[in-house]
Order: C-alpha cells, then sequence, then structure tokens
C-alpha cells in the first residue's frame, strides 16, 4: 500500500524496460494488450492488477470472481506492484487497480498529464499506515504508546540489524513509508529496518507477543490479523493536511486514506460491463478483513474466498452488476 510516494524505486522505470514484478509480471513485456469489448456490452478480457498485500488480493478475488461467473469475463490477474501496475494504463496492459492508497503524484502523472488513466470512485474502505507495539508491552509499559517516551525505551527494541540503536520494523520495501523521516525529525534514537514483506512482519508481531519480546513496528489497516492480535498503536503528532508534502521533512502521522479505484481512459470507455462492475465495487474494511483471512488464515484459494463471500453477501453483489 502506499500513500504519495514509497520506499521503492520501481515507479521510476521507464515503460518498455522488463522489470519484473511480484510473481514476475513485467509491464512491457505483454503483447497481448488490453480486450476489453466496446459498445456490444460483452466483456471480453479484463487485465486486473494484483498488488501484494493480502487486503487488495481480497478486492480482486472478489471482482474476479464476479466478472467471470455473472459477467462472462476473461479474467487475467497480473502480478504487479503498485507503480509498476500504474505504467501499464498506457499501454492496455493494465485495466484496473483496485485499491489505491493516494498516490497523488501517480494520478498527477497518469491522469492529468499523460490522460490514460481515471478515477473509478472509492472502495468503501478507509486505509492508515501507523507504529504498533505488541499488546503486552502496552500492558506492561502504559506509556510506550505515545512517541514522546520512545527515546525511554530505545534499548528494549534494539536488535543486531538496528546498530545500537532502536529497531522500527517496517514490512515490504517496497510499501510507503516515511518512517526515516519521522525516526529523523522527531530525534528518535531509533533505525528503520525492513522485514521484507506482510507475512514476515505479521510473523514478527505474533513471535513478539508469544515470546514477550519488544517489537516496535510499521502496520496499517484494513487488515485482518488486527482481529486476531490486536495490536496497540503509537501516537505519532497529529497528522494535519500538507504535513506530509514532503518526504524529507515529515514530522507527523499517516494520514487516513479513503482508498479508491484507478482504471485506464480506454477501459473506461470501453463499455465492457467489467468496468461498470469496478465503478461500483464498494464494501467495508470488515468485508475485505473477513476474505483476506479466509486466504490467509484458512489458506483458501483466493477464488474459493471470494466464492463463499459472494455466496453469503449476494444482495451486495448484485448491486454492483444492475
Amino acid at each position: 500500500m502506499a500513500r504519495h510516494w514509497r520506499a521503492g524505486a520501481a515507479g521510476l522505470a521507464v515503460l518498455g524496460l522488463t522489470l519484473t514484478a511480484c510473481g514476475g509480471a513485467k509491464v512491457g513485456d505483454d503483447s497481448s494488450g488490453s480486450d476489453s469489448s466496446g459498445s456490444s456490452g460483452k466483456c471480453g478480457t479484463f487485465n486486473l492488477a494484483v498488488n501484494p498485500w493480502v487486503g487488495y488480493e481480497a478486492n480482486a478475488a472478489v471482482i474476479a470472481y464476479v466478472a467471470e461467473k455473472d459477467l462472462g469475463c476473461t479474467v487475467k490477474e497480473k502480478n504487479l506492484k503498485e507503480e509498476i501496475a500504474w505504467q501499464g494504463f498506457g499501454t492496455g496492459e493494465v485495466d484496473a487497480i483496485v485499491e489505491n492508497w493516494a498516490h497523488d503524484d501517480l494520478k498527477k502523472k497518469y491522469i492529468t498529464q499523460q490522460k490514460v488513466a481515471v478515477e473509478a470512485g472509492p472502495t468503501g474502505n478507509k486505509g492508515q499506515i501507523g507504529w504498533y507495539v505488541a499488546p503486552w508491552m502496552a500492558k506492561k509499559y502504559p506509556d510506550i504508546t505515545d512517541w514522546k517516551n520512545l527515546n525511554k525505551y530505545a534499548s528494549l527494541f534494539k536488535t543486531s540489524e538496528s546498530g545500537g540503536k532502536g529497531q522500527v520494523l517496517d514490512g515490504d520495501p517496497s510499501y510507503v513509508s516515511y518512517d526515516a523521516a519521522l525516526v529523523k525529525n522527531l530525534k528518535l534514537d531509533y533505525k528503520v529496518v525492513q522485514a521484507g514483506s506482510e507475512p514476515a512482519l505479521i510473523q514478527a508481531f505474533r513471535q513478539a507477543e508469544a515470546k514477550k519480546t519488544p517489537l516496535l513496528g510499521y502496520f496499517y489497516e484494513p487488515q485482518w490479523f488486527l482481529a486476531e492480535l490486536p495490536l496497540a498503536r503509537v501516537k505519532l503528532p497529529d497528522y494535519t493536511k500538507g504535513c506530509d508534502a514532503d518526504p524529507e521533512k515529515v514530522a507527523c502521522d499517516y494520514a487516513i486514506d479513503p482508498l479508491d479505484k484507478i482504471v485506464s481512459k480506454k477501459f473506461a470507455d470501453s463499455g465492457s460491463p467489467a468496468y461498470s462492475l469496478v465503478k461500483n465495487f464498494n464494501w467495508t474494511n470488515d468485508d475485505q478483513n473477513l476474505v483476506a483471512k479466509y486466504i490467509a488464515v484458512d489458506k483458501m484459494k483466493p477464488e474459493a474466498a471470494a466464492k463463499k463471500w459472494v455466496e453469503a453477501n449476494r444482495s451486495k453483489v448484485d448491486a454492483w452488476i444492475k
């Protein structure tokens, strides 16, 4: 997930380079392009980007299931990291991104300037990134959830990778993070260390709670894991509009983002029923977390997870395809 910018540099890649994304998919290396049908109303091929976190995967699974079973679409799911997926709007290789975390920079580039993409409305989810500690820590050290007290506890969070400082554990390097700027600008005696992935971050919090070991880490909602382990959020300086405008000067909390959907202009103009489905798709954090739990915890295949949710929520689905 992302807001405005990211730790990785993939978003700066030029189209046509064979940059390998999550799952090996590439933009600029697929000659098939989009085959979304025009005014006939038939669906044809629907190219759906899938970004690398389970909440997005839940959105994509349900949309793909409904597109195939109700609308007769041929869905091609493409595992791509965020900025790379946006590049596909111009080539016709991506029709839709179905969980966008703000990305004002990419909206400016692909919607305003290049005019190859358009907004397709909110998902209904509210997203927020933040710093968290395991529940046992908040209970033993009640004031640890105020950033002003973090330096007092820095020695608790030292690890072999943090160079004698406290550790802030981040997730997938491609996720947005201005944690390094927060550490610097709030004068915290900490160092940001990458866990490497969403599952690694979740496992780190699980172990911290089970073994009662200290852990301060980046996390976010919506996320099914917060129902399993109610992490305690650290209060950072209040977010105010514009406080994150310069990534080097950030000294405030992450904003609450109403998550939305982005589609290619060609797809929006195609008359495809898949576009109407994407535009009408809207559900809650609880809906997403339930499907994500089916996938991540219950180990259901995404299609099976989507089928289970759709069958239990037919009225919601019918409103998307009316």
